[in-house]
């Protein structure tokens, strides 16, 4: 990890310490992704399929959730460890049930009532990353919550494994969910097959779920579309940024620092501490822990382009936090509770030093598919309400003409709208008339 010195910076290095690494933005992944969708778009799923043999090594295919193939998955697994993944959703469930709201009616005035409404989407493509890892939990953070919203219609797709299978807990995370269908197809031509939609794939209209540099590109990409679907948010490459003072463990940073570095080679850690000696300390920690970790390569790859910055005070560590809008923020400090109010961007805010990062990750309650690489400067997380629309509803009586017709013909006159301000004027007059 590169260690920087906050204060001797100027604004430019600043925002050099604090820039992801290159690999996230390559044109080359650009270009893919453009050849990609105009290919999804002209062939369908022979493109899906040329491109997932090219890609993945193996072709596409649909899995239905039928009472035999869930009762094999079930059958393969242990029961601790069903009952793991049952306790998760069970949390994940109650966390996202406490959300949900009706929407709002308030009056304006005596005959005006306005409300805002909510209505589920109809189609939620979730995207589950395969990789080196089945993400089962990444199905529960998304599943969870488009049920919960109302989406009638929720699809996965997924990368098969090395043998052309899945992962049993993906089956079984699925099943806990309802899940409509499970395509087994990942990356761009994934994303490309949700958006365009093909004889195999429907048209999704909000593609949700984390995934590489190429997914997350395809995803910006099907956004811009006209009459494409909507997206969660940018979500690529995991994201941990651990703030800890003179009371923290160096192990238990160690840990946190490599809990996210082990998920991708572009994934970013960054730790950042007013004291110096704590540096060395988690540095000696971090390589100790990693000689036995299974995915250490990985690790290492990502530790490469991972910082640690030192601070002169906490005024300065909120500094960094705002600026790098990280999505995952851990507070290890003695102070957590009174940093929380001066955190502006974030996905999500571990606060203290018990919070471990991977508790969000499987089992806290919140959705763990959150904005990375800034975007938590504009974006949220995951939620119920990702998978809603709003619309508002306006109801206006007889009593409530005289009220508003008169400011509105007015207010259209000034903006040369004549038509609009008649269409006012027409009512407050049959109103009038009938008092």
């Amino acid at each position: 990890m590169q260690v920087i010195e906050w204060s001797g910076l100027s604004s430019e290095e600043r925002k050099l310490a604090l820039a992801r690494p290159e690999s996230r933005q390559a044109k080359s992944v650009t270009n893919l992704i453009q050849n990609v969708f105009a290919a999804v778009s002209a062939e369908g799923d022979k493109a899906v399929a040329r491109f997932a043999e090219e890609f993945d090594k193996l072709a596409p295919g649909k899995l239905d959730l039928t009472e035999d193939v869930v009762a094999e998955a079930r059958a393969s697994v242990d029961d601790e460890d069903y009952q793991a993944l049952v306790a998760a959703a069970t949390n994940i469930r109650a966390f996202h049930e406490a959300e949900v709201s009706g929407g709002y009616e308030t009056q304006i005035a005596p005959g005006i009532d306005c409300a805002r409404v909510m209505r589920p989407l109809g189609t939620a493509g979730l995207y589950v990353p395969g990789g080196t890892a089945p993400l089962f939990s990444t199905l529960l953070m998304l599943a969870i919550p488009a049920r919960i919203a109302g989406v009638q219609n929720v699809i996965v797709c997924t990368p098969p494994d090395r043998h052309g299978g899945i992962n049993p807990f993906i089956l079984l995370a699925a099943s806990i969910c309802q899940v409509d269908a499970i395509y087994l197809v990942g990356g761009a031509q994934a994303i490309a097959a949700l958006s365009i939609g093909t004889d195999m794939i429907p048209k999704a209209d909000i593609i949700a779920g984390p995934g590489n540099a190429y997914v997350t590109a395809a995803k910006a990409y099907a956004a811009a579309l006209p009459n494409g679907p909507i997206i969660d948010m940018p979500a690529g490459p995991s994201e941990l940024l651990v703030v800890a003072d003179e009371t923290a463990d160096p192990d238990v940073i160690a840990a946190d620092l490599l809990s996210q570095a082990e998920h991708d080679a572009d994934a970013q850690v960054v730790f950042v501490t007013t004291d110096s000696g704590l540096v060395q300390s988690v540095q000696l920690a971090v390589e100790e822990q990693l000689a036995v970790l299974p995915r250490q390569k990985i690790a290492r790859q990502s530790l490469a382009h991972g910082k640690a910055i030192l601070v002169q005070s906490m005024k300065e560590a909120i500094e960094v936090i705002n600026a790098y809008a990280p999505e995952h923020l851990s507070l290890n400090v003695k102070a957590a509770e009174q940093l929380m109010p001066k955190i502006r961007t974030a996905g999500t805010v571990f606060v203290g030093s018990w919070a471990a990062e991977t508790f969000g990750d499987y089992a806290a309650g919140p959705s763990h598919v959150l904005p990375t690489d800034g975007a938590a400067q504009k974006w949220s997380g995951v939620s119920v309400s990702t998978f809603q629309r709003s619309m508002t509803v306006q109801r206006v009586a007889q009593a409530g003409v005289s009220s508003i017709a008169a400011i509105s013909a007015r207010l259209a006159r000034l903006e040369g709208l004549e038509a609009h301000a008649r269409a006012a004027d027409i009512r407050l007059a049959k109103a009038e008339a009938v008092l």
